[in-house]
């Protein structure tokens, strides 16, 4: 089996994935009437909507803290890396024959739904503290914040869902966040140029002729 994720990252995902969750389910309460209704004390899933948005960008900037961090703080930099495999990687004829996409750790859905999720916070974040405590700011900063917020919010969820049914159908990428390691086929059929990078293998890369 290869490493893929160390425990830090994993406990960053697996509790970021919680926060967003509670916000997910607390937002939807908070939007629509209809669910107002069914659970009542409205006060209550307010005051746990704003506090795990507070405390949503944290088990990242904890994880990337310290010497701990250092794999964490490594993936962001690849995350945040485009090649041109990944240009290739967006269109599917590429993706289909193998060797024609030399996909590194991460593919380049990979990277845009996570500079996604990175942006969303940041957003989520500062539009949901001026709804919380709104006196500093005008009626027409507050207006465009609450649009603002619900749309990202609207995104959120077709990311979540879209990341959850990605995830189900690549177990083996799932078990790299589960139990941190992949196998080696996986590796070598899926991410060529990150197997490459953890086996020493030298690259045969030729268009349209995968690695030995």
């Amino acid at each position: 089996m290869i490493p893929r994720f160390d425990r830090v990252e994993r406990v960053a995902h697996w509790t970021t994935a919680a926060l967003f969750g509670v916000l997910m389910l607390t937002g939807a309460v908070l939007y629509a009437g209809p669910f107002s209704a069914m659970f009542g004390r409205r006060e209550l899933f307010r005051q746990v909507h704003v506090y795990a948005g507070i405390l949503l960008p944290l088990p990242v900037l904890l994880g990337a803290a310290g010497r701990w961090g250092a794999q964490l703080r490594s993936d962001a930099g690849r995350i945040n890396r485009w090649t041109r495999d990944d240009a290739r990687w967006f269109r599917r004829r590429n993706r289909a024959r193998p060797g024609r996409v030399d996909v590194g750790k991460f593919n380049a859905g990979q990277k845009l739904n996570a500079s996604f999720f990175a942006g969303a916070v940041v957003v989520m974040l500062a539009t949901g503290l001026m709804l919380r405590w709104p006196n500093p700011f005008s009626n027409d900063l507050r207006t465009g914040a609450t649009f603002v917020h619900d749309w990202f919010a609207f995104g959120i969820w077709m990311a979540v869902l879209g990341h959850i049914y990605f995830a189900i159908r690549d177990p083996v990428a799932l078990g790299g966040m589960t139990r941190g390691t992949v196998t080696p086929y996986w590796a070598r059929t899926e991410r060529p140029a990150w197997y490459r990078e953890m086996t020493g293998e030298q690259s045969e890369r030729l268009e349209g002729r995968t690695p030995r």
